[in-house]
């Protein structure tokens, strides 16, 4: 009680505890429970290439070890300390020895797979050491210089529209694109947290008791806006898919890791945080962000799709809220993959 009528240095001191017990009520999952999600998701990978025509046993073998080397890359870095460990043993150059690590896997998913071509290893080191030279350049220019937003479309028009299934050709199907979209958070995470040293991203799976409101909150409100809008605008029908229910934990799954956490990454924790700090605004960037990731979705199911970009932007406005509210990309990317799930078994895009 003497704490709240001593002066200015108490309320200092007030204001750190508080700080400090927000900071240990999170929970963040360390090195070894993520090698483990990492295993398991390589597991689930193996269950998305799908039941066509068997696959070389050797070629096969090589291609998971070389997925799990990029997945493992991914999660390692939302272990807690990792990325201040890394960037303090080798300083800057962590992010181009990074890059080099990602080429090495790229050349033993290619020999394995026995795909390796010059070209192709060639459009990997642009796709790698271009925006790693972009990022370099901005020196120690404050985080939100035309460097970082010029590397994030880049990187988001190489995902978007490059060539997937050129450079990822064995097995094919989907496994292709999640091995874009992985390599891609590596490369982000590359760039962003290890070159630039870009903080607050919330790159992290971890959990606070006060984040249930925050998650669910903003699930609910899109759901009431969201839902009778997209019916009265003849973009989604009620629909529910019972019978693929069975199949509800490892598309959930899939969903969450290689669909909602990639995109909360470029949207969230690098776009809106960077925009943020550009503006000295938080809710000049939260809107920006929210916006640009409904115009992201203008080319999807046939282009120009409107009705897409206005629905993904007022989503993009709940996820934007949660990560601002709770600083990390994993309780926006629960809100985003539980969006994409209902709206996958209980509604049909008309």
């Amino acid at each position: 009680m003497l704490l709240l009528f001593s002066g200015s240095r108490s309320w200092e001191i007030v204001t750190i505890q508080y700080s400090l017990t927000c900071l240990s009520a999170t929970r963040q999952l360390g090195v070894i429970p993520l090698l483990g999600v990492a295993a398991a998701l390589t597991l689930l990978a193996t269950f998305l290439v799908g039941r066509g025509a068997p696959h070389p046993e050797p070629a096969m073998a090589v291609t998971l070890l070389a997925f799990a080397g990029f997945l493992a890359l991914m999660l390692l870095f939302a272990a807690a300390g990792v990325p201040d460990r890394l960037a303090s043993l080798a300083g800057p150059a962590a992010g181009w020895l990074l890059g080099v690590a990602l080429l090495f896997l790229y050349v033993l998913y290619g020999a394995g797979s026995r795909t390796f071509s010059f070209s192709r290893l060639a459009a990997v080191a642009a796709f790698l050491f271009l925006p790693l030279s972009l990022l370099a350049a901005a020196g120690d220019k404050p985080p939100g210089s035309w460097h970082d937003f010029l590397t994030l479309a880049f990187v988001w028009a190489a995902v978007k529209f490059g060539p997937t299934h050129w450079l990822w050709p064995y097995p094919g199907g989907r496994l292709a694109y999640i091995f874009t979209v992985v390599a891609a958070v590596d490369l982000a995470l590359a760039g962003f947290v290890l070159l630039r040293r870009t903080k607050d991203v919330g790159y992290q799976i971890a959990w606070a008791s006060h984040w249930t409101v925050h998650i669910v909150g903003p699930l609910l409100l899109f759901a009431l806006i969201a839902v009778p809008l997209g019916i009265h605008i003849h973009f989604i029908a009620y629909e529910p898919r019972f019978q693929e229910w069975k199949a509800f934990v490892p598309l959930s799954v899939g969903i969450l890791f290689f669909t909602a956490w990639p995109e909360e990454l470029l949207f969230r924790g690098l776009l809106q945080n960077l925009a943020s700090r550009a503006a000295a605004s938080e809710t000049l960037g939260w809107i920006v962000a929210s916006v640009l990731f409904g115009f992201s979705h203008i080319t999807n199911l046939g282009f120009p799709n409107w009705r897409y970009v206005l629905l993904a932007s007022i989503a993009g406005l709940s996820y934007g809220w949660t990560w601002r509210k709770t600083g990390s990309i994993f309780a926006s990317a629960l809100v985003h993959a539980s969006v994409d799930i209902l709206w996958h078994f209980l509604f049909r895009t008309v």
